[in-house]
């Protein structure tokens, strides 16, 4: 199941893609510019949330680890994990800003 939604949303992107072509008076590239713009914010947010769960993962075993060698350290330990977790996750969020200004805004196609 979770194959099938993740196929359906990495073709949703070319799907909304292949309607450029009416809607820029049939420039000759741009619907290859739109469509590899597209994917590229599909493929690096998804890098992105990837590293990021990762991380994420890496900080929460590490801190749990940690409070069960000293359990008197737990919320010191605590509260840097949700420092360490905040940061990982603007970084994934800050991937999501650059996907979305890459496939709406698309600096790559002169006006």
């Amino acid at each position: 199941m979770k194959k099938i939604l993740v196929f359906f949303f990495a073709c949703v992107g070319f799907m909304l893609a292949a309607d450029v072509k009416a809607s820029t008076n049939g420039i000759y590239g741009v619907d290859l510019v739109m469509a590899l713009s597209v994917l590229a914010g599909v493929v690096g947010l998804g890098i992105a949330a990837l590293g990021g769960a990762i991380g994420m993962g890496h900080a929460a075993a590490a801190a749990i680890s940690g409070t069960a060698r000293n359990p008197a350290l737990g919320s010191k330990l605590q509260t840097t994990m949700f420092i360490a977790i905040a940061l990982i996750e603007a970084q994934v969020i800050y991937t999501l800003v650059f996907a979305i200004i890459a496939i709406y805004v698309n600096p790559y196609i002169a006006s």
